[in-house]
């Protein structure tokens, strides 16, 4: 096989391409929020109830992109409005929050490496993960029927997360030397919202001029 029919839609979009994805990202979305766990355990005993959605980011994301995978199997539109805008939003989600939240964890790892914490196995793994997560978002979205308002709407709700983490402290736990630099850390995480918004958006442009060509 050619190399490009690995980029195609005959390939990315088959039956046994997009079970296999949902499958691992299912997985990962399960072993994220055990990852989360402490976390969530401890936010629910000293935080308001109401901030819990904003503390498990990565497998949040993972839950929206698994969702968008399912439209992709089911392979029909909605067909009511409202079960368009439905679907618009969860894959303008599972794209916007996958970019956004995978590269974020890959950069808070190595950021943390570099000002001494340890590196093991677990962090290669994630590393690996997260950077999966990023990559798929817009590799698939050509496949998606999400557009740029639906996009708009998602970056609205990384915003609220952003102010909500970094306002009520319930940002994702950061390996122990960050601490130290959490005002750039927050600076950092505004700013990925922000790339995460310009590039799918990016990504939705050439998307839409490719479909205009071979119409």
């Amino acid at each position: 096989m050619p190399l490009r029919w690995y980029w195609s839609r005959e390939f990315l979009t088959s039956q046994r391409m997009l079970w296999t994805l949902l499958i691992v990202n299912v997985l990962g979305t399960i072993y994220g929020y055990i990852w989360y766990g402490d976390q969530i355990v401890w936010t629910a005993s000293h935080k308001p109830l109401w901030m819990l959605p904003f503390v498990p980011d990565s497998p949040t994301a993972s839950l929206f992109f698994s969702l968008s995978l399912v439209y992709l199997l089911v392979q029909s539109q909605p067909k009511t409005a409202i079960g368009r805008v439905i679907r618009y939003l969860i894959e303008a989600l599972g794209v916007a929050t996958s970019v956004k939240y995978g590269i974020w964890a890959v950069a808070m790892i190595v950021a943390g490496v570099s000002e001494g914490s340890p590196m093991g196995w677990q962090d290669w793994m994630l590393i690996a993960s997260h950077l999966g997560m990023a990559v798929e978002g817009l590799l698939f979205l050509r496949f998606m029927s999400v557009g740029s308002a639906a996009v708009g709407a998602a970056v609205g709700w990384l915003l609220l997360n952003d102010v909500v983490d970094y306002r009520f402290d319930v940002f994702p736990w950061l390996p122990q030397p960050l601490y130290d630099h959490l005002p750039i850390v927050c600076i950092c995480t505004f700013g990925l919202t922000l790339f995460s918004w310009i590039v799918t958006n990016a990504a939705i442009v050439l998307r839409d001029a490719h479909r205009s060509a071979f119409r």
